[in-house]
């Protein structure tokens, strides 16, 4: 088996898409398969839905992407690859080809199996040149094992209805010294409060003498990206989450766990 792909001579473009497919695959799961085909490239994680798992499909049409692109697959009627791997690794990979000239990747055999990835970059004199390469083990998918990666059928549905930029705007964060806080998210097409009772106040000793109403709402309007972040992106597991809220100026987040703590800070929007 043999493959051998090229990224587009202004990859800012147009390869920072499957960087991005990469990056949701890595943050959904440890294991994913990668499918190459022809004409197209799937990212599979195949999860029993049964037994609780997620399951993802994902494809993308190489030609958007690829400059050239070639492949043998392990005969003529099916030319196909399948390879098991682990998405940060291909992550951590296309992250130093942002800004390069061109990204080789190739599917090689030095200890293992292994996803080549070779990275011309440039400097800004466009004077130096040097190549970065990346070795990712995968693990080639046997034929007979295919067909347990297939496209998932699609239900019948009660319900089919589409919605737009929910995960795009702001979100306003209020609390008070009563131990009440409210999330709201506001859109054209959405309006959302959700209310939060007898969180309690840790005992701080840098809370504002302005504060006297203990009713009052304090809050702040921040973009929910960089909530969403915090969010998806903590490993933490905290046992207990303190919020901090300047009015109109800051968001602080601390994370506790046993001898852990994070601090996030998010500035509030104008």
């Amino acid at each position: 088996m043999h493959l051998c792909v090229l990224s587009p001579a202004e990859p800012l473009k147009r390869a920072l898409l499957p960087a991005g497919v990469v990056n949701t695959m890595a943050r959904l799961a440890k294991m994913c398969t990668l499918r190459l085909a022809a004409d197209k490239l799937y990212f599979i994680l195949s999860d029993k839905v049964d037994n609780g798992g997620v399951s993802v499909w994902c494809e993308l049409c190489q030609g958007n992407f690829f400059d050239e692109f070639q492949m043998e697959g392990v005969a003529a009627e099916h030319n196909e690859i399948y390879l098991e791997l682990v998405p940060e690794n291909l992550s951590r990979a296309l992250k130093t080809a942002q800004n390069a000239k061109t990204v080789k990747i190739k599917l090689t055999n030095k200890h293992c199996p292994c996803l080549t990835v070779s990275v011309e970059l440039v400097s800004a004199s466009m004077l130096l040149f040097r190549i970065v390469t990346h070795d990712i083990p995968v693990g080639v998918i046997p034929r007979r094992l295919w067909r347990d990666f297939r496209e998932p059928s699609v239900p019948d549905f009660d319900v089919s209805i589409c919605f737009y930029g929910l995960l795009v705007g702001e979100v306003v964060i209020e609390a008070n010294l009563s131990g009440e806080m409210n999330l709201k998210i506001e859109t054209d097409l959405v309006s959302v409060t959700t209310h939060f009772k007898d969180l309690g106040n840790p005992p701080w000793g840098k809370i504002s003498a302005q504060v006297k109403d203990l009713e009052n709402m304090a809050e702040a309007r921040i973009d929910i990206r960089k909530l969403l972040q915090l969010l998806a992106g903590q490993q933490v597991n905290p046992t207990k989450a303190l919020c901090n809220i300047v009015s109109r100026r800051i968001v602080h987040f601390i994370l506790l766990h046993e001898d852990v703590s994070l601090q996030y800070f998010i500035p509030a929007l104008a």
